[in-house]
């Protein structure tokens, strides 16, 4: 039995991805970064490495025959000194490449929706959308031009597909993940005021379970958007509230106050070397467009995304069981 290998697999949809693999009894290799914690007592092969590193990706990838591409660098804080590109575009264009040398059967990008331009706000949007140009942030354009570097390689021979997930949420967030973290502050009422806007929500489990349809059912070369249920933030912190039991923040920030703010946030959380909770970049993202069309991904995949509800509740069940609802408290926002 041959090998299938995940890039970024120690992330929260990584190591949901890793745990469907191994219930299909697939034989599971994971290219790791720097630590993989969530990946303790499960059955994998772990491979040191880094998407920078062609010679680490020629070790993973040696003997597989799919590679799922999840290693991305996610940012509110614009290019991080070049990282978000190198990671995103250049990374992609290296496991494109490796996984072409080793004659991979098939190659499951993860990409996201934030490849397209969310843009005008009242029309959907589906895989035709525009891209992301120079006034967008780093990470967006990162996300279009790594989809870009791929498909070079896709001219060259690789079999490859592209999955493009909204906002993740959900159960196994180890680290955690932004919206972790937001879920398990609200759960400890250190939450005072909500930002304006929202976002289209997708479950965890559920994009896992498409990105498994995709490896073989997606056409190669082509886009699929996994979207879910578009929430407003305040509707976000009244679903974590409940699934806590307690009460939701009882102020919402104006979009002018939370812009104004946003620098000091980002001021405060660098002193405090943690992730911000929002930034400029942030509040740009939960003003985009509500109407994300997820036909495709439904007619060819089975897409079939639960209520988001359903997954902010699965998100507390699972930090109450794991710790992770104080993991987040105790990080700085």
């Amino acid at each position: 039995m041959k090998y299938t290998v995940v890039t970024g697999a120690s992330g929260h949809v990584g190591n949901t991805l890793v745990r469907a693999l191994l219930e299909q009894g697939r034989r599971v290799r994971a290219l790791i970064h720097t630590q993989a914690t969530s990946l303790d007592g499960l059955d994998v092969e772990r491979i040191d490495g880094d998407v920078l590193d062609a010679d680490s990706l020629d070790r993973a990838f040696a003997g597989a025959e799919v590679v799922y591409h999840l290693a991305a660098r996610i940012s509110i804080t614009g290019d991080q000194g070049g990282r978000v590109t190198a990671v995103n575009v250049e990374g992609t264009r290296n496991a494109a490449r490796a996984a072409l040398a080793a004659g991979v059967r098939r190659f499951v990008h993860f990409s996201s929706v934030h490849a397209f331009d969310l843009e005008p706000l009242d029309a959907p949007i589906d895989e035709q959308a525009g891209r992301p140009g120079p006034k967008h942030p780093a990470y967006d354009r990162s996300k279009a031009a790594g989809e870009a570097a791929l498909r070079e390689v896709i001219a060259l021979g690789l079999d490859a597909t592209i999955v493009n997930p909204t906002g993740v949420i959900g159960p196994n967030d180890h680290e955690p993940s932004r919206m972790g973290r937001l879920i398990g502050l609200i759960g400890r009422r250190r939450i005072p005021a909500m930002t304006p806007g929202g976002f289209d929500w997708v479950d965890v489990r559920d994009v896992a379970a498409a990105a498994l349809a995709a490896e073989t059912r997606g056409r190669t070369g082509v886009n699929y958007l996994l979207g879910g249920e578009w929430l407003s933030m305040d509707d976000v912190a009244a679903h974590a509230a409940r699934a806590h039991g307690v009460a939701p923040p009882r102020f919402r920030s104006p979009m002018w106050a939370a812009r104004l703010g946003a620098p000091f946030v980002t001021l405060a959380a660098k002193m405090a070397r943690a992730e911000p909770l929002y930034t400029s970049e942030a509040l740009h993202a939960v003003r985009a467009n509500r109407q994300i069309d997820s036909t495709r991904a439904r007619s060819e995949l089975g897409h079939r995304p639960r209520p988001a509800a359903e997954s902010i509740a699965d998100a507390v069940a699972w930090a109450k069981a794991h710790g992770g609802a104080s993991a987040a408290e105790e990080r700085p926002a």
